[in-house]
């Protein structure tokens, strides 16, 4: 045998080493894999079960997966919500509150379920007192009698966090309150809104620095509601007395005042999409069973009348509607119900929220523990095109607008 000539390994060897290279071959395959799948955000939904895709693309399913199943559909309920607001009343609507005084000087309140009646909005109904003429009050009666006293929302918790504020037929500021605490001093985060006394009672329980916090229970509320009035009314030099009273308004007192909102349902929308106000958007639920603001509304009336209207204007089958925020876990809707509403919805398009990083996508968020789901236009070809996310299982937070802008290439 030749000296420095390599020597045939024996078999044994030979076989011993293939398996570590065939490992080898299989992991390089798996990061080439694993690599591609990060690069695709599309295929890691695809290659979730629990998830659920549809893109439509001139009016044909472009990418279709598992689109028929239905699921929670988190906030994305918003988007019925909206749409059944904007379809009943107009983009120009404009809610409206109305003002009563009886013979012995009280004057009255009757909410209509005015969603956003701020304190800006408080100003601008007490100059209008003003100009009538009004003086003096003797008391302030509050009248939330459209909704039942015993409305609760499926789904809303206990917390004090804004987004778990109670609905109310008559409410200042979103049911909420934006506090500062600094050591046993207690003021207003906002030049608009006076320190009330249950604001101070409220902030007194928190933390130290700013607070956002809800009023938490129907009675609460509706007094805040009355000492908010009380105090813009005197600051409008108008004597105030102190009694209030939760009750319907008397049959024989005088409206003096209809307030219409400044704002439009349109300009109500728009903002509630995009912070995605529980508070406005469950309030417009209950408001649309009675859309004439007459009797007296239920969870149970503002349920069937969302499932009827569904119902009617999509056909719908296989759904459930729980409340009109999505706060509610009992939800169900799926991908191609919420596309189908997204074609319905095109001509509302511009009060969708645009996606942060990306001016090609206009679409609603929801969020919940465990679900994650994105749902609106994606700006294909020079034309909008309807999508839907709906994912029920744990996934990174940013997922979904990887999702959308992927979509949007």
């Amino acid at each position: 045998m030749l000296s420095g000539a390599r020597q045939p390994q024996p078999l044994t060897q030979m076989t011993a080493h293939r398996p570590h290279r065939l490992v080898l071959i299989a992991a390089l395959w798996l990061g080439l894999a694993h690599t591609a799948l990060a690069d695709d955000p599309v295929a890691q939904v695809r290659a979730l079960p629990q998830a659920s895709l549809l893109v439509k693309e001139r009016g044909q399913d472009r990418i279709a997966y598992q689109a028929e199943t239905a699921r929670i559909p988190a906030s994305t309920m918003k988007l019925l919500t909206a749409y059944a607001a904007l379809e009943t009343w107009g983009r120009d609507h404009r809610f409206h509150t109305d003002v009563f005084q009886d013979a012995s000087g009280w004057l009255w309140v009757k909410g209509a379920a005015d969603p956003y009646l701020v304190s800006e909005e408080l100003d601008r109904l007490v100059a209008a007192l003003k100009r009538q003429g009004v003086r003096r009050v003797a008391g302030i009666g509050l009248d939330d009698s459209l909704f039942d006293p015993d409305v609760e929302i499926a789904g809303r918790s206990s917390s004090s966090n804004p987004y778990d504020a109670p609905v109310t037929a008559l409410a200042a500021n979103f049911n909420t309150l934006n506090l500062i605490r600094e050591g046993e001093r207690i003021r207003s985060a906002e030049p608009q809104t006076p320190l009330t006394a249950t604001g101070e009672r409220l902030g007194r329980s928190g933390a130290a620095g700013k607070q956002r916090i809800n009023l938490r229970e129907r009675e609460i509320a509706l007094r805040y509601f009355g000492e908010l009035l009380a105090a813009k009314l005197r600051a409008a030099d108008i004597e105030v007395g102190d009694p209030q009273r939760i009750a319907p308004t008397p049959s024989d007192a005088k409206r003096i005042l209809r307030h219409a909102n400044s704002r439009t349902l349109a300009e109500m929308v728009a903002p509630m999409l995009e912070y995605s106000s529980n508070f406005v958007a469950n309030a417009l639920f209950l408001r649309l069973a009675a859309p004439d603001g007459q009797g007296r509304i239920s969870m149970t009336q503002a349920k069937r009348t969302m499932t009827d209207f569904a119902q009617r204007r999509f056909g719908w089958t296989a759904f459930k509607i729980d409340d009109g925020a999505g706060l509610s876990r009992a939800n169900r809707l799926s991908a191609r119900q919420l596309v189908e509403l997204l074609d319905a919805f095109a001509p509302y398009r511009d009060l969708m929220p645009q996606q942060d990083d990306d001016p090609n996508v206009r679409a609603k968020t929801g969020t919940l523990r465990g679900i994650s789901s994105y749902a609106g236009y994606v700006r294909r070809g020079g034309a909008w095109e309807p999508f839907a996310l709906l994912i029920e299982q744990p996934v990174a937070y940013d997922l979904r607008r990887r999702v959308a802008s992927q979509l949007a290439r």
